[in-house]
């Protein structure tokens, strides 16, 4: 009996131990459960994105910093979530709904979107938020912008070494400082190889834009880049250059009607090689000005997934690798204007020109 005893006891204590090992055990490899175990893989990193009222199929601005969010997704395994705006007042909203949704980093694409930018980064301090073509001062905020007088210099030099009329346009988007960068550096690259043909895109009093440049009011808005470009075109202009977003396709659309009809005109592109990517329009197409905002969008990604964001302004021209010509430009350009642009484009490397940025800067330029 007493031997029945001591077996029994001796069971229960062995099972009791085996119990409390069970969870001592349990406790050590359970721990929080969102954390990846050891040697595991990192947690997804996700980026969103929001364009201005332009779209992601406006074949440049937008498009291109699609592009490159697309490619970080592609080498990094991200998850991307984009969004369209249709209107302003969906700026805010959808940088907010982005956040909401868990992104790591949120990139807002247009100085349009500077103000819901500001109210986005004030109200998210956590957050880490990009924007592409405006500075927001705020400490969780990377502020990308381009030196795109620089390269719209380049175009002007295309242009006015190209033009047999020496009347040459110029179309934008909206009426603000970021495109106004593009109307006066393209006003002194046709001042410094032919002055006659840049009196029309000068500004007489350093404010107003020129008699033969004009704004769309939009970047999408296709039918009034058609509408502004066929006035330019018969007011006899054979060459323009946008900086108008989707609006640029109407410009391209107008001087294609126009050449197969007979009349020899040029369209200048912008942001993306425009000859690539609306390859309809390749023939009519002398050149685009390319700012490589692909590159920024894909940078600032790759800098969240290595854990490298840094809030705090870049400016990239063409010493940084932000602006440049497109490849296709030898296709409709010839070699000897080319040639002179290349020239030009050393120069400014080399800080033997200066391009000014503003309206007053292209009436003073010499």
């Amino acid at each position: 009996m007493k031997m029945k005893k001591l077996v029994a006891m001796l069971t229960t204590v062995a099972m009791t131990a085996s119990l409390l090992v069970g969870c001592a055990s349990g406790d050590k490899t359970g721990g929080d459960s969102n954390q990846p175990a050891a040697g595991g893989d990192k947690k997804q990193v996700i980026v969103g994105l929001s364009t201005d009222e332009g779209g992601l199929n406006d074949k440049s601005f937008n498009q291109s910093a699609d592009a490159g969010v697309k490619k970080a997704q592609q080498d990094f395994k991200l998850k991307y979530t984009p969004i369209e705006s249709q209107k302003k007042e969906d700026y805010q909203p959808n940088l907010q709904s982005l956040i909401d949704d868990g992104s790591n980093l949120v990139i807002a694409v247009g100085f349009q979107m500077d103000d819901a930018t500001k109210a986005v980064a004030d109200n998210n301090k956590d957050a880490k938020i990009a924007i592409i073509d405006s500075i927001v001062d705020k400490p969780n905020v990377a502020s990308i912008t381009f030196k795109e007088h620089e390269g719209s210099f380049l175009m002007g030099v295309i242009a006015g070494k190209t033009t047999k009329t020496n009347k040459i346009g110029f179309i934008g988007g909206k009426d603000f400082d970021t495109i106004n960068k593009f109307e006066a550096g393209f006003a002194a690259g046709v001042k410094a190889v032919n002055p006659k043909a840049a009196e029309g895109l000068l500004s007489p009093d350093g404010k107003t834009p020129g008699t033969t440049v004009k704004y769309a009011d939009s970047f999408g808005d296709t039918n009034k880049g058609y509408e502004l470009a066929k006035s330019l075109y018969e007011g006899g202009c054979d060459v323009i250059y946008h900086a108008a977003g989707g609006v640029g396709i109407g410009m391209f659309k107008a001087a294609k009607e126009l050449k197969d009809s007979g009349k020899q005109v040029w369209a200048i592109g912008v942001d993306m090689d425009q000859a690539v990517s609306v390859p309809e329009y390749a023939d009519v197409i002398l050149s685009s000005m390319i700012k490589r905002v692909d590159v920024a969008t894909y940078n600032v990604s790759k800098a969240v997934v290595e854990n490298t964001f840094k809030p705090g302004h870049q400016d990239l021209g063409i010493k940084e690798g932000g602006i440049g010509m497109a490849e296709t430009t030898s296709k409709n350009t010839s070699a000897d204007v080319l040639k002179v642009a290349k020239d030009y484009e050393k120069q400014i490397l080399d800080g033997k020109v200066v391009v000014p940025a503003n309206r007053q800067g292209a009436k003073d330029f010499k």
